[in-house]
């Protein structure tokens, strides 16, 4: 096994990110993405456009999932609709202690992962704002830190190592909430509004949207032992758009390419498990119906 080498599966725009910083601190990276970026990146490396970075990256990139065999530690970059495949895809691959580190929206993909695979996955928050402005080609446009389990020191070391801002949290299930809670703030608003998150906070109509979202979503994560306050997690979501005022969503990003969204492991995760709980939930109820109507449409 590689030491020292990260293999990036799904290189989309978070795990390029990401990707690009360690590659840019000489890490070894390995992007495994669609053949368009991978041949963009062989012809002239990655390019990364934003706040820390102008520049191109030199780092290897295959299509092949072969690419994360004898890698020390791999990240799970790919939408959660593919989560349980990739999981399965992968799993013959793995070199002996590969650490995979699942940093996917949603708060169930640890366990989809282990129970398709066997995998023990570890599960990172990822706040993030980047999109894919073309082959190749990631625009970043706020934050990139992460939240690791507290037993995840030297993982954490890598990420700091390159620059990248990584706290340890000893409730990370908290954590995994509070990302998940945001989620269901922002991402189906903006794909449906087409609209960045600062014009969104700036909106008193859909301010008080907002915060019912949150209001539901807080009382699912208490009914599954997480206890969150509605009035922080509020706060949380206000600063969240101050911070990423030019941002929009992933799920905005997916509908603009039209390609299938994760809102069904969003405010559609969470329409679910309030109708096991006996919690009402029709503001996620309502959001994830109308997104899925854009995508069908």
């Amino acid at each position: 096994m590689d030491q020292n080498r990260v293999a990036v599966v799904g290189a989309g725009a978070v795990g390029c990110y990401f990707g690009g910083i360690l590659a840019l601190a000489r890490v070894p990276v390995t992007l495994i993405g669609r053949p368009a970026h991978v041949d963009a990146i062989a012809g002239h490396g990655l390019f990364l456009e934003g706040l820390r970075v102008n520049q191109h990256i030199p780092v290897a990139a295959t299509a092949g999932i072969e690419g994360v065999r004898d890698a020390q530690t791999v990240l799970l970059c790919v939408k959660t609709l593919d989560t349980e495949t990739t999981a399965r895809d992968i799993r013959p691959l793995l070199a002996p202690g590969a650490a995979v580190v699942s940093m996917q929206n949603g708060v169930d993909n640890v366990r989809r992962i282990r129970t398709a695979s066997g995998i023990e996955a570890i599960p990172a928050v990822v706040y993030v704002a980047a999109a894919m402005a073309g082959p190749g080609h990631v625009r970043h446009s706020g934050r990139g830190d992460l939240v690791l389990p507290q037993s995840a020191r030297a993982l954490a070391a890598l990420f700091e190592s390159a620059g990248i801002p990584c706290r340890l949290s000893p409730a990370i299930e908290t954590e995994l909430w509070r990302k998940m809670v945001l989620n269901c703030a922002y991402n189906a608003i903006s794909a449906l509004g087409r609209a960045p998150y600062g014009a969104m906070v700036r909106s008193p109509r859909i301010r008080d949207l907002m915060r019912r979202a949150i209001a539901e979503s807080v009382a699912v994560a208490r009914a599954d032992g997480v206890e969150l306050s509605e009035e922080e997690m509020v706060e949380a979501a206000r600063q969240l758009g101050d911070a990423m005022s030019a941002a929009t969503s992933s799920t905005a990003q997916d509908i603009a390419r039209g390609k299938a969204t994760e809102i069904e492991s969003l405010n559609g995760y969470v329409a679910r498990r309030g109708a096991e709980a006996g919690i009402p939930t029709p503001v996620n109820e309502t959001l994830c119906a109308l997104v899925r109507l854009l995508e069908e449409a």
